[in-house]
């Protein structure tokens, strides 16, 4: 799977701790597919932390950032993307030192008109918004000053990951790149 999201374009991928194959998954990606940063996200405890680390993690991703969290956050030097959905929360953040920051869920909070909002009284943070961002919005992220990046599912064929159809993998998440490409970002 890693060496097909490579060749279609990918040079970064999250895998979520949504299931308990995701720590082996990150270290099979590493292994398989050495040129393809491969980070662990949905990261919710410090034990899941722990476990992303030692399977090879290249950065971390959490939807939310708890006091407890923080502190195990704070205790690595894996780069880390806090998540966050309210001022309060990024200026907590902040305070902590984290000025990239996962923004979610990005549509369900209010999207690029939130984006925009804290840009201006918060211009230092720089956000990767994930959460209903899909090929009929992504252009309206990656065009805020402050989105470094988004995150989302649409680029991945579920169908093609669960049938192991590489190939098809490959050619269609290479369509979704060519698409964003297209777009001038």
């Amino acid at each position: 799977m890693g060496e097909a999201l490579h060749k279609a374009g990918i040079r970064i991928a999250e895998i979520t701790f949504r299931t308990p194959q995701a720590a082996q998954a990150i270290a099979n990606m590493k292994a398989n597919c050495p040129e393809l940063v491969v980070g662990a996200g949905t990261i919710l405890t410090d034990e899941q932390l722990a476990t992303a680390i030692d399977a090879g993690s290249d950065f971390i991703v959490t939807p939310g950032t708890t006091a407890k969290l923080l502190d195990a956050l704070a205790a690595t030097t894996t780069p880390i993307f806090p998540g966050a959905s309210t001022a309060s929360e990024v200026l907590n953040l902040l305070e902590h030192g984290y000025e990239y920051i996962k923004f979610f869920p990005a549509e369900a909070s209010g999207g690029t008109a939130a984006l925009k909002s804290f840009g201006g009284p918060i211009p230092q943070v720089k956000f990767m918004p994930t959460g209903g961002i899909d090929q009929s919005n992504v252009k309206t992220y990656l065009a805020l000053k402050n989105v470094i990046a988004v995150g989302g599912s649409w680029m991945i064929d579920a169908k093609c990951v669960a049938e192991k159809k590489w190939t098809a993998l490959q050619n269609s998440t290479q369509i979704c790149v060519a698409e964003v490409a297209a777009k001038g970002i």
